[in-house]
């Protein structure tokens, strides 16, 4: 069942500004989560099979493929009619950026073994889990692939959010590998464990992703020009 008292207002200018703020923090460190699974080098996440076979192919920046990805994943909420929020929009940048600045500041070196490959993987999923439901809860919009999931979820009404992660987490996989993602023991782990990790998180704190009345960027705009007239 979701508490009520995590879920955010956006009902005043501050308001939104706090909770883009939270967002953006949140991703950001969402976003050395992401890192951490790459140098981990067992096999990148599925979401980074993809982008980092796009980066390869393409010869652009992790960031930049991520980019890419996530405004085409935002194209695909769009059509399901979920609602599009401000959070959306940073998540789509923060994170790949994100990536980008802990490489260039080397701040971890890849494992040299599975098995420290393996713990580093899974602190990274961990990360990444509690990070999704912080700026989920702002209530600003949930990042594009949070948002496919959630909407995904409630289409398959009978499946678990975990199952439907595993499902689409595989799917991105097979896509980033044909690209040339690195795939390996660490993308199967992934692939299963993301997805009842994030599920563990969201129980946790006692937060339903799919209860969540996310702002949309309409509405925002409106509190803002109201606020500024007031």
């Amino acid at each position: 069942m979701l508490n009520n008292s995590r879920i955010k207002e956006n009902r005043t200018t501050k308001a939104i500004i706090a909770n883009m703020l939270l967002a953006a923090v949140s991703l950001f460190v969402n976003g050395f989560g992401v890192y951490l699974t790459i140098q981990a080098n067992i096999g990148a996440a599925p979401w980074d099979v993809l982008n980092l076979g796009l980066s390869k192919s393409l010869g652009i920046l992790y960031g930049t493929a991520s980019v890419i990805v996530s405004y085409s994943i935002l194209g695909i909420d769009i059509a399901l009619k979920e609602p599009i929020g401000i959070a959306m929009f940073i998540d789509a940048v923060v994170v790949g950026k994100s990536v980008d600045f802990f490489n260039k500041i080397n701040l971890i070196p890849k494992c040299k073994s599975p098995v420290a490959g393996i713990i580093v993987l899974l602190i990274g999923l961990v990360i990444a889990a509690y990070t999704q439901y912080t700026y989920m809860s702002a209530s600003l919009g949930c990042g594009p692939r949070d948002t496919l999931l959630v909407a995904l979820t409630k289409r398959a009404k009978k499946m678990p959010i975990g199952a439907v992660s595993i499902a689409l987490l595989s799917t991105a996989t097979f896509i980033g590998w044909l690209l040339g993602g690195p795939v390996g023991i660490g993308t199967i782990i992934c692939a299963l464990a993301s997805g009842p990790i994030m599920q563990m998180a969201f129980n946790s704190v006692k937060f339903d992703a799919t209860n969540v009345h996310h702002q949309h960027l309409a509405d925002s705009v409106r509190v803002f020009a109201h606020d500024k007239a007031a």
